[in-house]
């Protein structure tokens, strides 16, 4: 049985008169990554502060390696959690030097200068002890403030939005990067973001927050293709609903049938989570289907399409072909896997 170095029970936290997160149970497998994902006020940052002990919640117990740290008159300090933390803008000291920075919270003795040397050559910043932080890109800013918080082998590592500061270029490199270290380190983490592709590169599981709530955790595929919640499938890849009723076998939808597994009595009025993968374009003179917009994103086109009924769907097509707005073409449902669905209303 695999470990658990976080578990959160019940938790809740209102500033206000506004709750922030509610009833919140999660827990975190030693040495796993988990994205805390979701729109901007959903409760994800409010969560994993209630974690690193920067706020206490009205309500639930947090144990870090069985270690109750918050619960019924319990409350430990941040700096006795065990608790690693980055924060959005880094937070180095300025007048440090990056081998001081990193030092900062290590005890003083013969293995300090050696533990500071071993983490900035995990985060291939080898040899940069005497660099100031105004010399560092921001690459380099970030990883040593990573090095800083693995220094002291903290039980779990918190990563605030890691990403948000930077270009999207050096994002994508840097991505790579920090799973690379984190994996090699294995120090279990999490990290808050609210970018569905960092989630989903990153974790090795994921927990969809919404209003307070955590709507469901699954791994990253698990929750694209099996979203548990209407909010789930829309905010994971941006799907779009289609109108239909369920079948003996299958889903009716206005773009025809779908044989597929069916959650719902024959006859139940149902929405279908379609994505732009999902559909099928091609000219068509006969057809009422018309493209509203089309966009081009470098590798394909994505395509806004009006159906007979009025309801707009998007549909990706490859780079090689452009079909201008006001086109009849003919769309098709073609997924090649079971699309969820949820009752209507």
């Amino acid at each position: 049985m695999t470990a658990t170095t976080v578990r959160c029970e019940q938790l809740s936290k209102t500033f206000r008169h506004t709750p922030a997160v509610r009833e919140v149970n999660l827990t975190v497998k030693s040495g796993e990554i988990l994205a805390l994902l979701g729109p901007s006020g959903c409760g994800k940052t409010t969560t994993m502060r209630l974690i690193a002990g920067f706020e206490q919640p009205d309500a639930g117990s947090i144990y870090i390696d069985d270690r109750l740290v918050v619960g019924p008159r319990v409350f430990v300090p941040p700096e006795q959690r065990e608790v690693g933390m980055v924060f959005q803008n880094y937070a180095l000291f300025p007048h440090l030097n990056v081998g001081d920075n990193v030092a900062y919270g290590l005890k003083r003795g013969d293995s300090r200068k050696a533990r500071v040397s071993e983490v900035l050559e995990m985060v291939d910043l080898g040899g940069l002890e005497r660099r100031m932080p105004h010399e560092l890109s921001g690459g380099q800013q970030q990883r040593v403030a990573l090095a800083r918080a693995l220094a002291p082998r903290p039980q779990v590592l918190l990563l605030d939005e890691p990403f948000s500061g930077l270009d999207e270029g050096l994002r994508d490199q840097l991505r790579g990067e920090v799973a690379r270290i984190l994996r090699s380190s294995g120090t279990t983490v999490i990290f808050v973001t609210h970018n569905q592709d960092e989630a989903l590169f990153l974790g090795d599981r994921v927990a969809v927050m919404n209003n307070g709530y955590v709507e469901q955790v699954a791994r990253p595929e698990d929750l694209y293709l099996h979203p548990a919640s209407r909010f789930v499938a829309e905010f994971m890849g941006a799907a779009f609903f289609l109108d239909g009723v369920a079948r003996a076998h299958g889903l009716e939808t206005e773009l025809g049938f779908l044989a597929q597994p069916v959650a719902f009595s024959a006859g139940t009025r149902i929405e279908a989570a379609a994505r732009p993968d999902d559909l099928t374009l091609a000219p068509d003179p006969a057809s009422t289907a018309r493209i509203l917009n089309t966009i081009y994103r470098g590798g394909s086109y994505l395509y806004e399409v009006q159906l007979p009924s009025g309801n707009v769907v998007r549909c990706e097509g490859p780079h090689t072909v452009c079909y201008a707005p006001g086109a009849a073409v003919r769309i098709e449902l073609t997924p090649g896997h079971p699309l969820s669905h949820f009752a209507k209303g």
